[in-house]
């Protein structure tokens, strides 16, 4: 499987999603939990996206059907499901992606559609589709991951590598080699049984673990580090020239 390279986006700024299709970006992860998404504008912004070609995962506000059903009926290509505790926990809340019988997904006669009448094989078709990717950033769950990603709602993981080592007790994330081991288990039970993973990587190790680990996608840089490092790119090169603020 050849890794795919996306952006994050905290906010639904158009013009940044037009810079970055220029630039060639064509996949995109919207952090609806942190972010700044009311719903008018997520189903706006999603609709945007989709129509500029680009694939969006969308991770949601909780582990709660309603956010889960909200991103999916904008027309997000997957869900990322923050804050799943255990594989029971998984089984309450992720359902939510897939329709019946595999899960418990609500029908909506609007953009998923076309607002128009399904096909036949809609539903099938759309349990394909739509990603499930739990996320693992805690303790509890990395204890059952190989669990969560059996399940057959679940199309593989996400791990969250900051908040997994809080909850563990090992202080803020740095890539360290306990971080590495348990990024390592997700990967090794995504691997086992043929489901995909994708990992948030802002440094050159990060990805490159990311890849020689057969990640699906890799996460490269956050919509407002991007805006920073282009400012201290200009006061950099104003310093360069020996100017300052």
């Amino acid at each position: 499987m050849t890794t795919q390279f996306s952006i994050w986006v905290s906010e639904p700024q158009f013009s940044y999603i037009e810079i970055a299709h220029a630039c060639g970006v064509r996949r995109l992860v919207l952090d609806i939990e942190h972010g700044i998404f009311p719903l008018h504008a997520m189903d706006q912004f999603i609709a945007f996206a989709k129509a500029k070609g680009m694939n969006v995962l969308s991770k949601v506000a909780g582990p709660h059907a309603e956010a889960i059903q909200q991103a999916i009926d904008c027309g997000s290509d997957g869900v990322i499901v923050p804050h799943i505790m255990s594989a029971a926990h998984a089984i309450e809340v992720c359902a939510t992606a897939k329709f019946p019988p595999m899960g418990t997904r609500s029908y909506y006669g609007g953009r998923p559609v076309n607002f128009m009448k399904p096909a036949s094989t809609y539903f099938e078709d759309e349990n394909r589709r739509v990603l499930c990717l739990p996320m693992i950033e805690a303790g509890t769950a990395l204890d059952e991951v190989e669990k969560i990603v059996a399940l057959d709602f679940v199309d593989g993981l996400f791990p969250g590598p900051t908040d997994l080592a809080l909850s563990k007790g090992q202080g803020f994330y740095t890539f360290d080699e306990q971080s590495r081991a348990d990024l390592q288990r997700c990967a090794d039970a995504a691997r086992a049984v043929g489901k995909i993973w994708v990992m948030p990587a802002w440094t050159a190790a990060e990805r490159r673990f990311a890849v020689e680990n057969g990640a699906a996608e890799v996460c490269i840089s956050t919509q407002y580090a991007a805006i920073r490092n282009g400012i201290q790119g200009a006061i950099k090169g104003l310093a360069d020239e020996g100017y300052s603020l």
